[in-house]
C-alpha cells in the first residue's frame, strides 16, 4: 500500500477551495490527457455525501472505469473518496482544508492506493505507480488553486464564495 502526501496554499476562501474540489468540471480540466469523463452517478456540479461518480479514463493505454464515493465529509474543512468498484485493490482520497487567513487556506491531500495483482503489483507501485499518482494528483491540485486564486471559479461556483 502507497501513501502520497501533498500540501498547497492557495489565496482563496476555504469554503471556495472545498467546493472546487468537489467539482466535476474543475476535475476534468486536469485530465484532458487520460480522455476521462464522467459517466454515471454525479457527472456534472458538485458531488456531496454519499453520492458516486463513476470515471472512464484511459491510464497506460488501457480504457478504465473508476467508481469512486464519498464515504466522509465535513463541509468546508474535510471530505474523502473512496473507490468502490474500479482496478486497484484498494484506494482513498482525503482531503483536508484549513483557513490560513480570510483568503488563505491550506489544501492537505492523502492518496493511499494499493495495486492488484500481490507481488507484481507492489513492484509496479513501487516501479512507477506511485510517481504517476503523485504527479495526477499534483497536476489536479493546481488546477483546482489556478481555477481558485482566478475569476473563472465563477464558472464552476456562481454563488458567491
Amino acid at each position: 500500500m502507497v501513501s502520497i502526501d501533498q500540501c498547497m496554499q492557495i489565496a482563496a476562501p476555504i469554503e471556495r477551495c472545498f467546493d472546487l474540489s468537489r467539482s466535476i468540471e474543475v476535475h476534468l480540466l486536469g485530465t484532458e490527457r487520460t480522455g476521462e469523463r464522467a459517466v454515471d452517478g454525479v457527472t456534472t456540479g458538485l458531488i456531496g455525501p454519499d453520492e458516486f461518480v463513476r470515471w472512464r479514463a484511459k491510464h497506460f493505454g488501457v480504457c478504465q472505469h473508476l467508481t469512486s464515493k464519498i464515504t466522509a465529509f465535513d463541509s468546508p474543512r474535510y471530505f474523502q473518496d473512496t473507490m468502490i468498484e474500479g482496478i486497484f485493490k484498494f484506494m482513498q482520497h482525503d482531503h483536508f482544508f484549513t483557513v490560513i487567513s480570510e483568503r488563505e487556506t491550506e489544501m492537505r491531500d492523502r492518496f493511499t492506493f494499493a495495486a492488484p495483482l500481490s507481488v507484481l503489483g507492489n513492484i509496479a507501485e513501487q516501479l512507477f505507480l506511485k510517481r504517476y499518482m503523485d504527479r495526477f494528483l499534483r497536476h489536479r491540485n493546481e488546477i483546482v488553486r489556478q481555477v481558485a486564486e482566478s475569476d473563472r471559479w465563477q464558472d464552476f461556483l456562481p454563488r458567491s464564495k
